[in-house]
């Protein structure tokens, strides 16, 4: 669908987020030729720097960050043409006259503000637009994570940005929704027929889901020590890709169909309790270790860290769904920072054959399982029993696989850019609606009380390993291995 004309309005414009992710993603949706050749993207920061000084930042920060497709000359600068740079104080609606004047007058172009800022001032800038006049109903408002700390704060964004802007106006980000593997695994479940009579309890044995980083917290103190893996990861990311997978099918891929579909998951699912939080919950925290060869210090011993910090790095769970097609079947969420390998991937794994006719135990075959890979290589595995090529009748595991850049030879678009030219159309489907938020912070909240009630640490685990012992010893207690334990046979 072709884009109407847009003023695309980012806030913390000079900011780690515009340089290194949006503005790489509008260029790449301008050399394909999405972008109306009169659409803007109106930079706004409080540095109090000429157009020419922002354009000469963007040319030294941004421009070195993309990749592909690889950087033109005549349609980079096409679209640096495009950027205005406009100075203000985000928090103070008095100072918004700048943005007041660069804004076309023009009701019918789509206007786009997107606070790529600390979510602390979100509601200021909603409510210095309405202001100053800024919000009519063809303007939409991103969002980005963290969206509050617990259920509180998430109730007060919605309720302050809600004052100013219609449910409908608001895209509340997650960019692992605009993953290419997250838009297959829907089409995966429902535009075949074939895994759905087996996408239920009768089948499927369990469930994993891992987000892995190698990377420690980096430059991301000031905001990680107060967050923790809990928060930054697995309330929104993991529990989003939990949504897709367990979800009734929707009676259309419609926003408000998908969406009420996701919420109903988040609804179903079991609440901890003090006793069966302490039995099915593991957190942890990174020390020194090495991770691709290189020593790496512990997270206490990472710059700017507090030096007895409790904050978490790396959260294993078992989670539950009370619902008719779901009911006993484990879901294992994992996230963590300096792991041994950077990698995103749900693994679906079927249940054990019953009866084994061939010269080999039932518990030497490996049962069937479905893994979908996120990142760093996106596509879908399925490992399947099959015979090996000589004589006699040996069966080993065999893996039929789908690699999305082979079997598909077109350009792939990264996670923003999908999600931005989703919201210069209007297309919610992908974005988390108020009542999700909530409902994903309701499920948390209990363990975030736990936790802050507990003066004990995190469970310590060297860097560049799969984290504490005890996340093997939570899925061990049920017969199974998270699936980068298992060591592949001779």
């Amino acid at each position: 669908m072709a884009l109407s004309d847009f003023d695309l309005v980012l806030f913390g414009g000079s900011g780690d987020l515009a340089m290194r992710k949006l503005l790489p993603a509008m260029y790449a949706r301008d050399v394909a030729n999405d972008l109306p050749p009169s659409a803007r993207i109106i930079c706004v920061g409080r540095a109090d720097a000429s157009q020419e000084e922002f354009l000469q930042t963007v040319e030294t920060t941004s421009k070195p960050l993309i990749k592909s497709p690889a950087v033109i000359p005549a349609a980079w600068e096409r679209f640096t043409r495009r950027i205005v740079y406009v100075s203000l104080n985000a928090t103070d609606a008095g100072s918004y006259q700048g943005l007041v004047e660069a804004l076309r007058k023009d009701e019918a172009i789509t206007k786009v503000y997107y606070p790529a800022t600390p979510p602390a001032i979100f509601a200021k800038i909603c409510e210095a637009l309405k202001e100053n006049g800024l919000v009519t109903p063809n303007s939409r408002v991103v969002l980005e994570k963290p969206l509050g700390r617990d259920l509180a704060s998430a109730k007060q964004i919605n309720a302050e940005v809600g004052k100013v802007f219609e449910e409908s106006q608001i895209y509340r980000i997650d960019h692992y929704l605009g993953k290419e593997t997250v838009q297959n695994l829907l089409a995966l479940r429902f535009g075949n027929i074939l895994f759905e009579p087996l996408w239920r309890r009768e089948w499927i044995s369990d469930v994993q889901i891992t987000i892995a980083e190698k990377l420690g917290v980096g430059n991301r103190m000031g905001y990680y020590d107060t967050s923790g893996a809990l928060r930054d990861m697995l309330q929104n990311h993991l529990l989003q890709l939990l949504c897709i997978v367990a979800m009734e099918p929707p009676t259309s891929i419609a926003p408000d169909a998908v969406r009420d579909a996701k919420l109903q998951v988040l609804r179903s699912l079991k609440k901890f309790t003090p006793t069966t939080l302490a039995q099915n919950i593991v957190r942890g925290q990174y020390r020194a270790g090495h991770v691709d060869g290189k020593a790496v210090p512990s997270y206490r011993d990472e710059p700017d860290a507090p030096e007895h910090s409790r904050t978490e790095t790396f959260v294993a769970m078992k989670a539950e769904i009370d619902t008719w097609r779901w009911a006993g079947v484990p879901f294992y969420l994992r996230t963590g920072k300096r792991m041994a390998d950077g990698l995103a991937e749900i693994v679906v794994r079927f249940k054990q054959i019953p009866h084994s006719i061939f010269n080999q135990p039932t518990n030497s075959f490996q049962p069937n399982s479905l893994v979908i890979r996120l990142q760093p290589d996106e596509g879908l595995r399925m490992n399947l029993m099959a015979k090996t090529p000589g004589d006699g009748m040996r069966l080993k595991q065999a893996e039929l696989e789908l690699d999305f850049r082979e079997q598909f030879k077109s350009p792939r678009m990264e996670a923003y850019e999908r999600l931005l030219l989703d919201v210069l159309r209007g297309q919610l489907t992908l974005f988390m609606r108020g009542d999700e938020l909530e409902a994903a912070w309701e499920w948390v909240e209990p363990i975030l009380d736990n936790w802050e009630s507990d003066d004990s640490f995190p469970l310590p685990y060297a860097s560049g390993t799969w984290g504490p012992a005890a996340a093997s010893a939570l899925i061990g207690r049920d017969g199974l291995q998270w699936r980068e334990e298992v060591l592949p046979e001779d």
